[in-house]
């Protein structure tokens, strides 16, 4: 076995790193195809690199020649074919649980393996959107909402009379629109409840912002900031859903965003704010709405944002000159530097 060898400021490590990708959450696939996109992008001359899938208790490695080989969670390494490979580095690619939720986070800060995302605690703050919201409340402009858990009674009446209609519906703590509804009369307000209590047991009712989607990808890594050019998403659906994301032609991402210096200056602001007050590390996307009058309200802060082909962070880093390995490259290098 080849190992790699990654340079930093003042030693050189000996890097077996560990891509770990899929996960348990409906948006398994679209990391997959992440993982699959980054393995592509990184050089293999640089790092020896294994791609573990996690699927609930089955952490695998499948070879080229269709064997699995299973990691072993005690010292979060791998035997194949006799070899035992200890594993240095955790390049997370895993949207929802458990590379999202900070699950993953704490088992590999257990082990002692340094890893490519934020930390176990901004994990859980930024899964969780309404502890997000709490966190950030009075440091950027957030929508108006109604906290409801599965159990509790709740008045819709009295809940869309007071954030108006529509409004969206949403799970507490999932990503990729999975269970999202965008209500736009009373007698669809139980049906979306419905929905979004089928992916968690807390759901958000908020009210809708109307105006321009923007997403805003941020990396502080070895001392410099790097705030991303930002995307203007528009969707060809009502809201950008998981179709509208993830099936071409749904809709159009311009990047950079045609828009104002002012609003330009506001988003960056308030993305530096969102990513800095959540303590973020590693590479996030920040998403808000920006209302005609200009002014932006958070969204969503994705703590692990999606790198396949049609992703946005990969098209905000071109734009800036920079390829998905070289991103990495300084994720990884400022991590162990760390």
């Amino acid at each position: 076995k080849i190992a790699a060898i990654l340079t930093t400021q003042d030693r050189v490590i000996e890097l077996k790193e560990n891509l770990l990708a899929g996960g348990d959450s409906p948006e398994r696939e679209i990391a997959l195809q992440s993982a699959a996109q980054i393995e592509a992008a990184l050089d293999h001359t640089k790092y020896d690199i294994t791609v573990i899938d996690l699927h609930h208790r089955d952490w695998h490695y499948t070879a080229p020649d269709g064997r699995m080989w299973q990691v072993d969670k005690n010292d979060f390494s791998i035997t194949i074919d006799g070899a035992h490979k200890v594993f240095d580095y955790a390049l997370i690619i895993i949207h929802g649980t458990p590379g999202e939720d900070g699950k993953l986070q704490g088992y590999l800060d257990m082990m002692g393996v340094p890893y490519s995302s934020c930390s176990m605690t901004s994990s859980v703050i930024t899964f969780d959107k309404i502890t997000t919201k709490r966190t950030l409340a009075g440091r950027v402009n957030l929508a108006r909402e109604v906290f409801l858990r599965r159990g509790e009674a709740f008045d819709a009446e009295k809940i869309a009379a007071e954030l108006g209609m529509p409004l969206f519906v949403k799970p507490n703590a999932n990503g990729s629109s999975f269970g999202v509804t965008k209500v736009h009369a009373p007698e669809e307000f139980a049906a979306a409840v419905d929905a979004a209590f089928a992916q968690g047991d807390e759901i958000l009712v908020e009210e809708c912002i109307t105006g321009r989607e923007m997403g805003c990808g941020m990396l502080i890594a070895g001392g410099k900031e790097y705030v991303f050019p930002i995307t203007e998403i528009v969707s060809k659906k009502d809201f950008f859903d998981y179709q509208a994301k993830y099936t071409a032609g749904y809709s159009d991402e311009i990047t950079p965003a045609d828009i104002t210096p002012e609003v330009k200056a506001e988003l960056n602001r308030m993305t530096r704010e969102a990513y800095r007050t959540c303590r973020c590390s590693g590479v996030v996307r920040v998403d808000f709405i920006v209302t005609p009058s200009g002014k932006p309200y958070f969204i969503e802060l994705n703590s692990i944002p999606g790198m396949s082909g049609g992703s946005i962070v990969p098209k905000q880093a071109r734009e800036m000159g920079m390829s998905l390995g070289e991103l990495y490259d300084i994720i990884i290098a400022d991590t162990c530097r760390k």
